[in-house]
């Protein structure tokens, strides 16, 4: 009679996926403070024409101010995607070296 070797079934359990670390995808909370007032600021820039409407601004300052605007709507985006890349990449590299098991 000949007897059939079993081959013993290896299952990730809990412990070992509780090990794996995950990169972090989300944008952090300073890039999306970042990011809202970058969207205030446009906001704010698509609103001068209203405020020189009503009298508020004049030509002059309005054209001061829309430049302004402009200026730290682009500063605030370019400082809110450079936060979330930095983000992103430091979680990365902190999932890839968090392993530990050779994976």
């Amino acid at each position: 009679m000949s007897q059939s070797i079993r081959t013993p079934v290896v299952a990730h359990d809990d412990e070992h996926r509780d090990r794996h670390q995950h990169a972090d995808n989300s944008p952090p909370r300073r890039s999306r403070i970042a990011g809202g007032l970058a969207a205030l600021a446009c906001a704010a820039c698509c609103a001068l024409p209203l405020l020189i409407a009503a009298g508020v601004l004049t030509g002059a300052g309005a054209a001061l101010l829309e430049k302004t605007l402009l200026a730290v709507a682009a500063g605030l985006t370019a400082l809110a995607l450079g936060m979330w890349w930095l983000h992103r990449h430091r979680s990365a590299r902190r999932a890839a070296a968090g392993c530990g098991c050779g994976c």
